[in-house]
């Protein structure tokens, strides 16, 4: 049963922006669409109304004025979009002068620094010039391998203002990781920081980025943030480019000048997690970004100028790139460096109080942390100024949303978003004119054409397959690094159905309109030939209150599959028969025979990506014998030896 958690007043409703879209969009083509599935299936079967709706709702300024929204072959990819406007990503975040507060820089030590809007531009302007002056211009790239402070915002911005792409990693990023990644795109520059520092801890960056620039030859200036190892110098670093000081390299003032590009510039190179390869180099463009975050921001989370939005992220993952975004809707940005439970697990929520977070984004690892800490922040917090809490990385369990509701706030829209790297936005989103339903993600994004798929190709609903994406949208990339001809795109995308977007994630849609995700594709579970979402098991081992966190694999086993359940269990617990039957009891009393584990092993860690994910394809690669291709993308690997040649896995 379709249980509702949460659903907006009349008076919420009506002060919202998606709100104001929709009457907007009505009154410009006569039309009455009365509800969110019709405004979405007008942004679907009018898409060229649709994104100039957009451009027009959010005053997106052309250098040079589009004189067509969309041209497309008869099948993806070939769309361009606005092929002859040109535009500056940069000069859209930057558009607000005034001395409201931009930015709110915390670390985990305490230190709090702030830039307002007319700041924040002056630090911008500065930068360029100097970089300007190091060579950088159309097409360069710009690399960062930095924490999530006001420098790294406004190396982004100065870079992007010069029409040059940006690339990000975070300093927890292993040496191979940074090259494996920056490697292949040659930077013209690297900023970095001598250290940094996390879980209370000071890790010195030096050694690291010696052996990294040994691997950047074309690397021609290096700028060195000293951030948490303030005495560093440039002589402590090898390297035939230029160095510098962060604070020697340019003065700060004056107003930035902006760069026009076209609509699909590069602005961005992100990473595929690379756990399975070399990780891919994906192409984002800068009209792309700047259209589908003003409409995720402004519509879909209802940002505005006097909201202040946070999100718990490293510099390379692509919630950093979404969270920067906010300032293209006048919104103040909370940025946050450090472990989010340094010195206590009420850190990141002192941040909703003491600075007014309006919207609180996060993971739903660190929802069931705060209920395994037995926080109840609804009685520890006020929490007056949140109204949005946003959550992505991995599907939220039900028992998380009845968290949330219980225990953190009773008047807040959860909302549980899916897409990832590869749009650097979302498929499915929140929504704050739609209720919350336990379990389910509200609704699909505007401007995508999202369905549920059989291996056939046919819609499906209320069963689960394939999540597609049938129609182009601005944010699909305009390509992969070193991929010319476009061939490693469409085999990374659109090869499962010609001409379709296919995610790689395991999905299902309901009549309401609402998505769940079951987990990614290549971690379904097949045995009998029946598939399996690991997340189905997931949401059921939740509510065995002695398991903090499962990971599930299917075993290839006498010419058949058998799901194999790996638990980590809470200090007092022990993984006994006992244990063991009521974990199998609650899974099988909520899904079928089917999903019950052949075995249970327990195990003290579960490997995770540098984001959070965790990695099915690795522990199944280890217990089958097989070689995990590039442990540096993990931020724990050595987890993975609990799952190597287990004895309890040979019969």
């Amino acid at each position: 049963m379709a249980e509702v958690l949460w659903r907006p007043g009349a008076e919420r409703v009506s002060k919202t922006r998606i709100e104001a879209f929709r009457r907007f969009v009505n009154h410009r083509h006569d039309l009455q669409l009365d509800d969110y599935p019709a405004l979405h299936r007008f942004s679907i079967d009018r898409r060229e109304d649709f994104w100039q709706a957009i451009v027009d709702f959010f005053d997106v300024e052309f250098h040079t004025p589009a004189s067509v929204v969309l041209t497309e072959g008869p099948q993806m990819p070939s769309a361009h979009w606005f092929p002859d406007a040109t535009l500056n990503f940069a000069e859209h975040l930057l558009r607000r002068r005034d001395d409201h507060l931009a930015v709110i820089a915390v670390s985990e030590d305490g230190r709090r620094e702030t830039l307002t809007h007319a700041e924040l531009a002056a630090q911008v302007a500065g930068l360029q010039r100097s970089l300007r002056v190091a060579g950088v211009g159309l097409g360069d790239r710009v690399a960062a391998c930095m924490p999530n402070t006001w420098q790294t915002l406004v190396g982004m911005l100065a870079s992007t203002s010069l029409g040059a792409i940006w690339s990000c990693s975070s300093p927890d990023f292993g040496t191979q990781g940074v090259i494996d990644r920056f490697g292949q795109i040659e930077p013209k520059v690297l900023i970095t920081c001598a250290g940094y520092r996390y879980a209370g801890k000071v890790i010195d960056q030096t050694a690291k980025l010696n052996e990294i620039l040994e691997r950047l030859p074309g690397l021609q200036q290096l700028l060195i943030v000293p951030y948490a190892h303030p005495e560093t110098r440039i002589e402590d670093f090898r390297t035939q480019a230029r160095v510098a000081l962060w604070n020697d390299f340019y003065q700060a003032g004056g107003d930035p000048e902006f760069t026009p590009v076209p609509f699909a510039h590069p602005l961005y190179i992100l990473y595929s997690s690379g756990t399975t390869g070399v990780p891919k180099c994906i192409v984002h463009s800068t009209g792309g970004v700047l259209l589908q975050h003003l409409k995720e921001h402004g519509l879909h989370v209802d940002l505005g100028r006097d909201d202040c939005l946070f999100y718990y992220t490293t510099c390379g993952w692509m919630m950093w790139n979404w969270l920067v975004s906010g300032l293209a809707v006048g919104a103040t940005l909370v940025l946050y460096d450090g472990s989010p439970f340094h010195p206590g697990p009420q850190r990141l929520l002192d941040l909703i109080d003491s600075e007014g977070i309006s919207a609180f984004g996060t993971s739903p690892k660190y929802l069931a942390a705060l209920e395994d800490a037995g926080l109840s922040p609804r009685r520890s917090h006020r929490l007056d100024s949140l109204k949005t809490l946003l959550c992505t990385g991995s599907p939220l369990s039900s028992h998380s949303y009845d968290y949330v509701y219980r225990q953190i706030k009773e008047e807040v829209c959860l909302s549980s978003m899916s897409g990832g790297t590869d749009i650097v936005s979302c498929f499915v989103s929140g929504n704050p004119v739609l209720p919350v339903v336990r379990g389910r993600m509200q609704c699909k994004s505007l401007g995508m054409a999202v369905e549920v798929w059989d291996d056939n190709g046919q819609p499906l609903l209320g069963a689960k397959g394939e999540l597609v994406c049938t129609r182009h949208f601005p944010a699909i990339p305009v390509g992969l690094w070193n991929d010319p001809q476009g061939e490693k795109l469409k085999a990374s995308y659109f090869s499962q159905f010609p001409g379709v977007w296919a995610q790689g994630d395991y999905a299902e849609e309901f009549a309401d309109g609402g998505l769940m995700i079951h987990g990614r594709s290549d971690a379904v579970l097949n045995p009998g030939g029946v598939r399996i979402g690991t997340a189905e098991i997931y949401r059921q081992v939740e509510k065995v209150e002695q398991v903090l966190e499962s990971i599930a694999i299917g075993q290839q086993w006498q010419n058949d599959v058998r799901v194999v359940l790996f638990v980590r269990l809470r200090e007092d617990a022990e993984l006994d028969e006992a244990l063991e039957q009521r974990i199998r009891q609650v899974i099988r009393a909520n899904t079928t025979p089917r999903h019950v584990p052949a075995k249970i092993l327990a195990v003290t860690d579960i490997p995770r990506t540098l984001s959070g994910k965790i990695v099915e394809l690795a522990v199944r690669n280890v217990v089958h014998g097989l070689a995990v291709k590039n442990t540096d993308a993990l931020a724990n690997p050595e987890a993975l030896e609990q799952f190597r040649n287990r004895t309890e896995l040979q019969s």
